[in-house]
């Protein structure tokens, strides 16, 4: 599987407690003090599919395997972090680990400890992204003048890197993230080689008290105004109600208790569902009897790419896929109704994989 989110914020904005709603299990001590979590805490969680339901009541599958997350709970950073202030430079290298950066920012008032002294979750916002950008614009400068120099000398692999790493060092240095400067798609996986903390892509949470869960509230529409700027995503949550949803057992109690609060889904589903797609990724869909079974593939796979997401083997010794989109799998009944319709198809190597295919593999070893 092996794409993951990092929760990182502030200290006491709620990170553990998401992260024990997030993973159903109190893997991460949630106290009212800073720096309550050491280690990073990695917690695997299920993407919420109905796809994958019905593909299951259709076949009569006798289990249901729905793709995953991984969230990463990174302890809080403080002001001065990239200095090593905190414990800063473990963080740091922590949210250089991962694909991608969920950003939860307080968006209520009550009695829990600030670190800042006040809510204000664009300050806290700033706050964070400063310490990323002075310490991703630490590590390019320490490397950037042996590129250069390198480049002068015609090195082909050195130019390519300079061309990436001069504009990034210049936005850095005015305040701006590595993913707001304008790359080519070749220029992208330079980018990706430099483990920049600001490159990644970033979910911005408001963590709000139950009385805005619905609504949100004045601090969540900041939020909200900084991420649509960006061009980010954003999910109002309250941490605390997600907890008590996740210590139901029983779906039609939880889903009770949402519609008292006016919520059709819960915050959790939203942000996995928002962390799968910042990712840039997409479901395909292996079913029979014995299991359905949802994969994860980023957006652009061929289908020897996805076929070795299952087995290696599988993209080794790749011959053909058999494909029938989801939608005509349900509604013809299964694969051999849905084949006699003629909705199964045949693709080659060159196929590029589309969000919602039931495949199955051809391949010899």
């Amino acid at each position: 599987m092996g794409f993951n989110c990092g929760i990182v914020g502030l200290p006491n904005v709620g990170k553990s407690t998401l992260f024990n709603a997030l993973t159903e299990a109190a893997q991460a001590e949630a106290a009212n003090y800073p720096f309550c979590t050491i280690e990073p805490n990695v917690g695997r969680v299920p993407v919420p599919d109905a796809r994958l339901d019905r593909l299951a009541e259709v076949a009569k599958s006798a289990k249901v395997l729905p793709t995953q997350l991984e969230f990463v709970d990174i302890a809080g950073l403080v002001r001065g972090a990239s200095k090593g202030e905190g414990l800063g430079n473990q963080f740091l290298a922590n949210i250089r680990q991962v694909d991608a950066i969920l950003h939860l920012l307080r968006c209520f008032e009550g009695d829990t400890t600030h670190v800042e002294g006040s809510v204000d979750p664009i300050r806290d916002a700033e706050t964070i992204d400063t310490e990323l950008m002075l310490a991703d614009l630490d590590s390019i400068e320490r490397q950037l003048d042996q590129i250069q120099k390198k480049a002068k000398q015609g090195e082909k692999d050195a130019i390519e890197r300079r061309n990436v790493m001069e504009p990034v060092a210049e936005a850095l240095r005015n305040g701006k993230p590595a993913r707001a400067v304008q790359l080519t798609p070749e220029q992208q996986p330079v980018l990706r080689q430099l483990h920049l903390m600001t490159s990644k892509p970033v979910l911005y949470v408001s963590n709000v008290d139950e009385g805005a869960v619905a609504t949100g509230n004045k601090y969540s529409e900041m939020v909200a105004e900084r991420a649509k700027a960006e061009g980010a995503g954003h999910v109002v949550i309250s941490a605390a109600i997600e907890a008590e949803v996740a210590a139901l057992t029983d779906p039609e109690e939880k889903q009770a208790f949402l519609e008292e609060l006016g919520l059709n889904e819960s915050g959790l589903a939203r942000v996995i569902k928002e962390g799968y797609r910042l990712l840039d990724l997409i479901t395909f869909f292996t079913v029979g009897p014995k299991e359905a079974r949802a994969w994860t593939v980023r957006r652009g796979a061929n289908a020897p790419e996805a076929a070795g997401v299952i087995h290696s083997d599988m993209q080794r010794g790749f011959i053909r896929a058999e494909t029938i989109f989801w939608q005509d799998f349900v509604d013809c009944g299964g694969e051999s109704s849905a084949k006699e319709a003629g909705k199964m198809r045949v693709e080659g190597r060159d196929y590029t994989v589309k969000d919602g295919d039931v495949f199955h593999f051809r391949f010899n070893v």
